[in-house]
């Protein structure tokens, strides 16, 4: 079992962690350092490199997700505000289909770390700007997705008419992903 620091908490799905690291507020504005790599690290056991640093923005309304590269990544609001969703799509993990809800703001500052074999979604509760951090370099060919409104992984979401892409709206149901975990 992997430890946790005081600012990164497990979660129930084995592998994905909180990121809560404290926001200093004045008359200006705020600070806010997102994370450690090095305390990541420690507390997830791998050696996580940022090799590409994303950036969406999103108008309310909008799902994007579920998305599961091939890739770990730290993920954060840095505008607005916004529900995710995150699903364990790994076929041998105990947690299979299982999902997580957060949400992420401007406020709370709250940042996720997502390990390769999660899929991972957002849906703009206000205008957002969310920015991820990636440990490899995205060239299209690596991509795994998952119906959005799944009814095997029954999220909950805020809103049950969103604006989706072209491409999200025919992402495969999990069980056409993982038939034999079906069966």
């Amino acid at each position: 079992m992997q430890s946790t620091s005081n600012h990164i908490s497990a979660t129930t799905l084995p592998g994905l962690f909180r990121i809560e690291r404290p926001m200093r507020q004045d008359e200006r504005g705020f600070f806010h350092e997102v994370v450690r790599p090095e305390e990541l690290n420690q507390v997830t056991g791998l050696d996580f490199q940022v090799r590409q640093v994303n950036h969406s923005h999103s108008i309310k309304g909008v799902v994007r997700g579920l998305h599961a590269e091939r890739w770990n990544k730290i993920v954060w609001v840095a505008r607005g505000r916004a529900f995710s969703a995150i699903v364990d799509i790994r076929p041998e993990s105990p947690t299979f289909g299982r999902h997580e809800t957060f949400e992420l703001d401007d406020q709370n500052g709250l940042a996720l770390f997502i390990p390769e074999g999660f899929a991972n979604s957002v849906c703009a509760l206000t205008e957002i700007d969310y920015v991820y951090l990636v440990s490899k370099v995205y060239d299209g060919s690596d991509t795994t997705a998952v119906a959005w409104d799944d009814p095997d992984i029954a999220v909950s979401w805020p809103n049950s008419d969103p604006i989706i892409s072209e491409r999200d709206r025919h992402n495969p149901r999990l069980r056409d992903l993982y038939p034999a975990k079906f069966s």
